[in-house]
Parts: structure tokens; C-alpha cells; sequence
């Protein structure tokens, strides 16, 4: 080795030996005065009593969020939705086989589990027929023949990023359903691909309200002439937090975002509790009918159920002023339904389970002569081919849902909806974040999702002898009770 290349080397490993001993001793004293504020702080026990250390449980914490699915938790018992059930939207997302071998990971005995009860006579390929569009709003003079039974439930612009946003509504477009817009109002993104939209009214009437808060015959006319606007509910509830309004942190709201919604920028947008003009079911067939008549467009509502008795005293109401005053569909959310936020009490703790509501809705349909006029439409953690089955055996016209769809954009459950974070790109507006989320791509997975679970849920209907799924009633599911047995739907909820 020559004299200068020698030279060199030494130089060089004693310029990286400094920057190593300054970069230790950087560490070091940082690492000192980090003890040191622990140590005296008064706020925080495990940082007081354990210096330094103590901050690791924040990161474990953290990424714990994203290692329990992947490493700690079983097939099966994850929640709000476990691996078995995402794994099944990702690989019907990405038009993969969803097949499964050996034996089922599911635990039958669990109550709340569905089976559907078929028959030694199930519908040959060359028998069954393909749903046919149904129409919601027959006295309208635009009704909607709604294509689909499967469509986006309500997520709003400003929830969704942008991509998100452009994904659903040009797969909503490849698969033929519908997407509603949420209580955000509606953006150029849901507009661009030409697929339906129902615009969803919330507390705040977000788009359609005026100077002062109130809702605008002059924008719901604007709205309305949106040739791909088919219909318009007004959000009374959700499941995911029954009587509280909408919430989108402040930093969600970029001056796009309030423009859209009508409200300040940089400011927490926060919805009432209700609409302030519906105190009582006279304030709310009377919104139904302004709405419809300024729009010439379906109009209904969506709701969670809590306090049954007040179904009686509305569909009274419809009776006494005329059956063409009633809505012309009724969105019933679950009690387990999601959101972007919510406090916990709200999602925890009020409302009424799908599973108990939606029979009670409809048999109170059928008791007031109700059911070919108002049609049902289902929401709440109706993610699969089972519990959409279940849903269409109970009564349900149509389906909805949001976070099936969010899977199907590549969510992946780390629960970060509320903090502008999310990994996916799909509930934040960090646009490093965003560039993951390709709406080229990501659209043929919604489209591919909506394809799969709808062939599923016929496939589940033919074994069980019906031509289409919606034919399935009652008597073609069980739901398991405390004791591990089973009762079929139609004993445990009579048809009427």
C-alpha cells in the first residue's frame, strides 16, 4: 500500500472516529438532561419514577397499535373487525383467491353467530336470476332505480382524503353502486367519475345551508342539479355516537375543505347534537317533504335506534297525513357502527344493535302498511357476505357500508382516523402520507370488492333454495343464544 493512500486511511478513520465520539457524547448529555427533567417533573408517574426509560412505554404504546393484529391477537378476536374478516376484503379487493383450507376458524358456539339454514335443494346456476335495480321513491318526480343492493355508506370529504375520495367514487362507478357523500357535502372528487351520489344532510347542513346556519332552498337546488345527485338523507344519528353531531379536528379543515362545508378554516368543525329545526316527528315529515319538493328527488333518513315507542308515533303520523308523506327509504345504522371520532360512551354504550333493530323496524313497516313504500336500508359493520345475508334475511332492501370499502382501499385497522395520521392515506391530509394511495389502483379494488361480496352473498342465497338474495327471509338464518343453541330469525323475531 502506498505512503498517500495509507495517510488517507488513517485520516479518514480518525475524522469518523470524532464524529462517532461527538455524536456519543451529544447522546450522553442529552440523554442526561432527559433524566433529569424526568426525574423532577411532577406529571407523569412512570417518567418520574423510572427516568428515561419510562419512554419507551409511549413508543411500545404506539406501535403496539400496528404489532397486536400482526403478532398478538388470534384470527378471530380482534376488534372491531379481526384479521379473518379483513383478510377476506384484501383478497377479494385484490381479485385473489378467498378460498380456505381445512376447517373453519370460526367459533360457532359464540351467541350473536349466524348460520343459514340450507336447503337439499339449492338453486342450480341456470335457475338463479340477477338482482334487478329496485326504486326508491316511486311518487317522486325523479325516482332512483337504485342498480346495486351493496353501496359506500356515508364517509365525508374532509373525513377521506382526497384519493380516498377519488378511489370509491370511480370504483362506486365500475361496479355500478351508489356513494354517499356523508354530512360534508359534496366535493369535485365525488363528482369527477360520474358514479350516483346520495347527498347526506347533516346536523350542520354542510353545502346547503345559508349565512346563518339554516338550510337553503337555493343550494339544495344547486345540489340537486347534479345530474349524478339520485337522492338526499337527512342524517338524524349514526350508531357510532347517537345525539352527537359530527366532528373533524381543525387540522383537517384546509380552506378547500371549509369552502366546500361553508364554514371557517382552521377551525374544529363540529355538527349539533340535532337539527335544530327537527325537534319532533311533525318537524321531520315536514323536512322530508321540503327537501323533496324543492329537489324533486328521494328523500329519507338515517338513524340509529334507541327509544322504539317513537317508531309507533311516526309511522302514525305518515298514516294520518297520507302515505305519499312518508320517507322514501329509512337508513338504520347499528349501535356498532363506526366513525372518523367519537367519544368513547357514545361508541361504547348507546343505541341498539343491528341485529335486534332492523326486525323491529320492519315489522312495525309491515304493521302500518308501510313496507313497499318506505325502503330499508342497513348499515353497521356489514363488511362480509354473512353478516350481509343476515341483514337481507331480516328485511333489508339495500346495504351500506364504510369501513368494508376502507379495507378495500388498503386500511388496516390502526385506528388513527381521528389524528390526521393515517398510514394509508386514506383519513389524512399529510400528503406524504397521501402518495401511498393510488385512486388508479385503488379503484379496481373497490370495484373488485363490491363484485365478490355481492356473487358471496348469492351464492349464499341459492344454498339456501332462493333465486336472488333478496328473496332470503327469516326462516333462512339461525343466530346462536347464551347456551351455544340455535333459534331460527323467524322464531326469534316472528314475520309478520
Amino acid at each position: 500500500m502506498s505512503e498517500p493512500l495509507t495517510s488517507f486511511a488513517i485520516n479518514f478513520i480518525a475524522v469518523v472516529g470524532i464524529v462517532l465520539l461527538v455524536v456519543v457524547t451529544l447522546l450522553g448529555v442529552a440523554a442526561l438532561v432527559l433524566y433529569q427533567v424526568d426525574k423532577h417533573q411532577t406529571k407523569h408517574t412512570i417518567r418520574r419514577n423510572y427516568p428515561l426509560i419510562g419512554r419507551f412505554r409511549y413508543l411500545f404504546e404506539h406501535i403496539g397499535e400496528f404489532f397486536r393484529q400482526y403478532f398478538f391477537a388470534m384470527d378471530r378476536e380482534e376488534m372491531p373487525f379481526n384479521r379473518a374478516e379483513r383478510a377476506w376484503v384484501y383478497r377479494s379487493a385484490k381479485n385473489i383467491d378467498s378460498t380456505i383450507a381445512f376447517g373453519s376458524t370460526r367459533d360457532l358456539r359464540i351467541p350473536g353467530t349466524y348460520y343459514f339454514l340450507n336447503t337439499p335443494f339449492p338453486t342450480l346456476t341456470e335457475d338463479a336470476v340477477q338482482t334487478q335495480p329496485m326504486r326508491i321513491g316511486p311518487t317522486c318526480m325523479q325516482p332512483y332505480d337504485a342498480p346495486s343492493l351493496f353501496n359506500i355508506s356515508g364517509m365525508s370529504y374532509g373525513a377521506l382524503s382526497r384519493p380516498a375520495v377519488e378511489a370509491l367514487s370511480q370504483g362506486a362507478k365500475i361496479s355500478g353502486c351508489w356513494m354517499n357523500t356523508g354530512e360534508g357535502g359534496i366535493s369535485p372528487y365525488h363528482i369527477e367519475a360520474g358514479c350516483d351520489l346520495v347527498y347526506q344532510i347533516g346536523t350542520a347542513k354542510y353545502g346547503v345551508r345559508d349565512e346563518n346556519g339554516r338550510l337553503s332552498d337555493q343550494k339544495l337546488l344547486e345540489k340537486a342539479s347534479i345530474p349524478q345527485v339520485k337522492m338526499f338523507e337527512i342524517k338524524l344519528s349514526q350508531g357510532a355516537k347517537p345525539g352527537k353531531g359530527g366532528i373533524l379536528p381543525a387540522e383537517k379543515v384546509n380552506h378547500e375543505i371549509a369552502a366546500i362545508r361553508g364554514i371557517p378554516a382552521g377551525e374544529a368543525s363540529l355538527s349539533p347534537n340535532r337539527h335544530p329545526d327537527i325537534a319532533n316527528t311533525k318537524d321531520l315529515l315536514d323536512m322530508v317533504e321540503r327537501i323533496r319538493h324543492v329537489t324533486g328527488k328521494p328523500c329519507g333518513f338515517k338513524m340509529v335506534l334507541g327509544e322504539t315507542q317513537w317508531l309507533d308515533e311516526f309511522f302514525q303520523a305518515v298514516i294520518e297525513r297520507g302515505v305519499d308523506s312518508a320517507p322514501d327509504f329509512i337508513t338504520l345504522d347499528s349501535s356498532d357502527g363506526g366513525t372518523g371520532a367519537a367519544p368513547m360512551p357514545l361508541m361504547d354504550s348507546v343505541g341498539l344493535p343491528l341485529k335486534e333493530s332492523l326486525p323491529l323496524l320492519v315489522n312495525k313497516l309491515h304493521e302500518y302498511g308501510l313496507r313497499e313504500r318506505i325502503r330499508v336500508i342497513a348499515s353497521g359493520k356489514l363488511i362480509n357476505p354473512t353478516n350481509v345475508a343476515a341483514a337481507l334475511c331480516m328485511g333489508a332492501d339495500f346495504i351500506v357500508s364504510a369501513r368494508g370499502f376502507m379495507f378495500a382501499l388498503g386500511c388496516i385497522q390502526a385506528l388513527q382516523c381521528n389524528k390526521n395520521t393515517c398510514p394509508t392515506g386514506v383519513t389524512t391530509h399529510n400528503p406524504e402520507l397521501q402518495r401511498g394511495l393510488v385512486p388508479e389502483v385503488k379503484a379496481e379494488r373497490v370495484a373488485y370488492y363490491h363484485n365478490h361480496l355481492v356473487h358471496e352473498v348469492e351464492m349464499i342465497a341459492h344454498s339456501c333454495g332462493v333465486t336472488e338474495p333478496r328473496r332470503l327471509k327469516r326462516r333462512h338464518a339461525a343466530i346462536v343464544v347464551e347456551g351455544s343453541r340455535s333459534i331460527p330469525l323467524n322464531v326469534l323475531h316472528p314475520e309478520p
